[in-house]
C-alpha cells in the first residue's frame, strides 16, 4: 500500500458547508468523503482497528528463482484490488509463457472467485489456506484443498512466497513506496521505478553469487 502525504483539510464531507474543517464524530468513508486535491486516492485501512488514510495500492509479481520483480501496477485502494491486479498480471505472464504457470500467494487471496479465475487463465494457485475462525465461531472454508496442497510444489511456493516482501521493504526504506508526493494514478506509477531500481541492485548480487 502506498500512502498519500496529505492533511485532513483535503477531505471534506461531500455537501458540507464547512469544507470538512469540523469532522469530529464523523465516520469517514469513500462515498461520503473525497480528497479535494487527489480524486484518485482512496481512504483505506491496513488492518482492523487502524486509522484510514488516503492511499493507492502498488502490486508486484516476483519470479521465485531469483527474487526479481517481473511485473507491477498501481490501482485504487480497495478490498479487491490485490486479487484483481494479480489476475491481470498473471494472465499476461501465462500468455507469454505459452503454458501453465504456478503462483504463490498469501491467505488474503484465498477466495473462491480468485482461485477459479486463476485456474481459468492457466495458472495454478498455490495460495495459503485461510481457515481462520470467524466472529461467529465457524471455521472458514478454504478454496484450496488437498488436490493442491499434496504436491511438493505447493510447499516450495509457500516457502519462496514471502521473499516478495523484500521488494516492498526496500521500496519503503530506500524508495518512494512508503509515502508518495504525487497525485493521480498516472504519476504514482513511479512505483514501477522502485521495482526497476530494486532489480538493478539485486542483479549484481546474483551474479556475484
Amino acid at each position: 500500500m502506498i500512502e498519500r502525504t496529505v492533511n485532513s483539510t483535503e477531505l471534506p464531507v461531500l455537501g458540507d458547508d464547512d469544507d470538512g474543517a469540523n469532522f469530529h464524530g464523523q465516520k469517514r468513508k469513500n462515498d461520503t468523503h473525497a480528497s479535494t486535491s487527489d480524486a484518485d486516492s482512496r481512504l483505506y485501512r491496513k488492518a482492523a482497528g487502524r486509522e484510514a488514510k488516503l492511499c493507492y495500492m502498488g502490486h508486484a509479481t516476483m519470479e521465485n528463482r531469483n527474487g526479481l520483480a517481473v511485473a507491477g501496477m498501481v490501482t485504487h485502494a480497495n478490498g479487491t484490488a490485490e486479487r484483481r491486479a494479480s489476475e491481470i498480471m498473471l494472465k499476461a505472464k501465462s500468455k507469454a509463457a505459452g503454458g501453465r504457470i504456478t503462483v504463490g500467494e498469501d491467505k488474503a487471496y484465498d477466495t473462491a472467485d480468485h482461485v477459479a479465475n486463476l485456474r481459468a487463465i492457466n495458472v495454478t494457485p498455490d495460495v495459503t489456506q485461510n481457515q481462520a475462525v470467524t466472529k461467529t465461531g465457524k471455521t472458514r472454508n478454504s478454496a484450496i484443498d488437498e488436490r493442491t496442497t499434496r504436491h511438493p510444489g505447493y510447499g516450495m511456493s509457500q516457502s519462496r512466497r514471502a521473499i516478495v516482501e523484500c521488494i516492498f521493504g526496500w521500496g519503503k526504506q530506500h524508495g518512494t513506496m512508503r509515502k508518495t508526493k504525487h497525485r493521480g494514478i498516472g504519476r504514482v506509477a513511479d512505483f514501477m521505478l522502485n521495482l526497476i531500481a530494486y532489480n538493478l541492485i539485486r542483479i549484481p548480487k546474483l551474479l556475484a553469487a
